[in-house]
């Protein structure tokens, strides 16, 4: 079914706000969902927002918390989530570095004891409109095999870069260190879906593009196989280190489940050196040179943030679409 963007946003408010959130953390966290969907990224949106329901109603997730800064040195903060909805704190930390880069040109900001974030995208489409360069990650808990290996002992530590344009069709890359997010092989395997390429390892250790085969039994597969593995580890040791907080190794002996993270945002304003049309102008010229390219097959080819903006505009005209099932279970959390 398609739902309309205001309509998702004010149940999902609502529901968090039913489950003891005050209103000034349920209404960024219901926005960030409905954004996220809006974008067509379900795995991080609807299709999870019972899950943080769940951990809210287990108290793994204090939906009452407000970050709090710990230390601060120039153009560099550190904060404390004190276990509070991920993207809630995230968006308030992504604005700091914002904030940071308007006095500075380059604003850094940490934060340990947060939760998942959602779709760290979100954060780096907060900075490009705002006109900064953004950069952030996450570590997460241990869901991934380091290179060599079979157990999970590394996290899927997702990564964003996004470059601001003036027109606002920036250019945003949001890449988790495994092939696909766990969360979409979840809505693939739901559906019922093939992945387009093997995304993992089944229970016999076979390559496969069967969702459901790795969700259940098998392990995913790092991106560009070892040096996803080591991009993995190094941003999880950076995270930790310049927050202060929980490593992948730490969140997995603490935890059961994915809690008390540590994440990084980095913003940089351009402008600070050059003129907006000069950067324009540098993004125009990539991005036509990109679409000269012959192509491989029917699918075309696009820049990184160029088809969330598509499906940005075609859910606003039509409605998000939400499975059923999903729909059904949101509405039951009233």
């Amino acid at each position: 079914m398609d739902i309309p963007y205001e309509q998702l946003k004010q149940t999902l408010e609502e529901i968090l706000i039913a489950h003891g959130v005050p209103a000034e953390n349920a209404a960024p966290a219901a926005k960030n969902y409905a954004d996220n969907s809006l974008d067509g990224v379900y795995s991080h949106g609807v299709d999870r927002f019972p899950r943080t329901v769940d951990y809210l109603d287990r108290g793994l997730v204090d939906g009452a918390a407000r970050p709090v800064l710990l230390s601060a040195f120039g153009a560099m903060e550190r904060w404390d989530g004190r276990m509070g909805l991920g993207n809630v704190n995230a968006a308030l930390m992504m604005g700091r570095a914002i904030a940071l880069a308007g006095e500075n040109g380059i604003g850094l900001v940490a934060i340990q004891n947060t939760n998942h974030w959602m779709r760290g995208g979100a954060f780096g489409w907060q900075a490009a409109e705002a006109g900064c360069i953004g950069i952030c990650w996450t570590n997460t808990t241990p869901n991934a095999p380091a290179w060599g290996g079979t157990d999970n002992r590394i996290g899927n530590n997702p990564l964003i870069i996004a470059v601001p344009q003036s027109g606002g069709d920036h250019v945003v890359l949001d890449i988790a260190m495994t092939q696909f997010a766990y969360g979409k092989v979840a809505h693939a395997a739901m559906k019922g879906e093939t992945l387009p390429v093997p995304g993992g390892y089944d229970a016999q250790g076979q390559l496969t593009r069967d969702p459901a085969a790795i969700r259940d039994g098998g392990r995913h597969l790092t991106i560009g196989y070892w040096k996803g593995s080591g991009l993995s580890i190094l941003l999880d040791l950076a995270a930790a280190v310049l927050s202060g907080g929980n490593t992948v190794t730490d969140i997995g002996k603490k935890y059961k489940d994915e809690v008390g993270l540590s994440q990084l945002f980095i913003a940089i304003r351009p402008d600070k050196f050059q003129d907006p049309a000069v950067s324009d102008g540098a993004i125009a010229r990539v991005v036509e040179d990109i679409k000269n390219s012959v192509p491989a097959g029917e699918g075309g080819i696009s820049y990184p943030g160029e088809r969330t903006l598509a499906t940005r505009r075609r859910n606003l005209e039509r409605g998000i679409p939400v499975l059923d099932e999903v729909w059904e279970r949101i509405q039951g959390l009233r």
